[in-house]
């Protein structure tokens, strides 16, 4: 019965993640709080997944003219260092504390949304 619930949980974050929400808003959600799973484990799949579906995603856009390479060297080389520097810290913070830093961030990320929804 679990795996039905991880299909049902990799089709809600795919479908998200497809229209450009992005799917780990929702993917590390719904693996702590509907499937119990750790803070750190859920980050670690949601990671592993975009891995899998950012390659798609890229192809995709890439075949249709909307990926620009301009200055792209800069964005992957510091999303490069920032990702290491971001995966050492997670290693020293407790998964309480990552559960708290992951809820401010969605509370702002949704704030922010919907200030833009107002203003149109």
């Amino acid at each position: 019965m679990i795996y039905f619930w991880y299909v049902v949980v990799g089709f809600v974050s795919g479908i998200f993640g497809g229209l450009g929400m992005g799917g780990g808003t929702v993917l590390i959600p719904m693996l702590t709080i509907f499937l119990g799973l750790d803070q750190k484990l859920s980050q670690g799949i949601n990671l592993l997944s975009f891995l899998v579906m950012s390659v798609i995603a890229i192809y995709i856009h890439y075949r249709n003219g909307f990926v620009v390479t301009k200055h792209i060297f800069w964005i992957i080389f510091l999303g490069i260092v920032f990702s290491v520097v971001g995966a050492l810290t997670m290693t020293f913070l407790p998964s309480k504390i990552l559960k708290i830093i992951f809820g401010v961030f969605l509370c702002v990320l949704a704030v922010v949304e919907f200030v833009k929804v107002l203003k149109k």
